[in-house]
């Protein structure tokens, strides 16, 4: 299964987060927004589609950052999350799939209760060695 997700940073260095529902799978767990890639539809598009149904937000631009393996214990089915800097229209996001969104700095990352499929981009966010804003820079040049 193929997932995608956004890291959406802010001027400010600030990082969208969203958790999880109570009622959802993986209850009150924080992740980037983003979903399932459906058949036929492309990693970016999926993306696309993903924030205009969870955020309200039109994506921009986005560079792929990084890419998970993942086997939860009690799935058989491999996770494969593609991880992009994403770059977004709208400055008012309005969640429609979330309990809460929290904008948060890199460092404050490792505070938060993320899905276990998040570790390794959470750490590359809080320690500096992922800035996804200068990716987007570098991508536009």
């Amino acid at each position: 299964m193929l997932v995608v997700a956004a890291v959406i940073e802010r001027p400010d260095r600030r990082i969208l987060i969203g958790q999880r529902r109570k009622t959802d799978t993986s209850p009150l767990k924080w992740e980037f927004p983003g979903g399932k890639v459906r058949d036929g539809e492309a990693p970016d598009a999926a993306l696309a589609r993903e924030l205009r149904e969870e955020l309200g937000a039109t994506l921009r631009r986005c560079v792929e950052i990084a890419r998970v393996m993942h086997r939860y214990a009690e799935t058989r089915t491999p996770l494969e999350i593609r991880f992009f800097a994403a770059e977004v229209d709208e400055t008012e996001i309005v969640p429609t799939v979330f309990e809460q969104v929290a904008w948060v700095r890199p460092r404050e990352l490792s505070g938060y209760d993320f899905l276990a499929a998040n570790g390794r981009i959470v750490a590359d966010l809080a320690t500096g060695r992922i800035k996804p804003t200068e990716i987007l820079q570098m991508k536009q040049q």
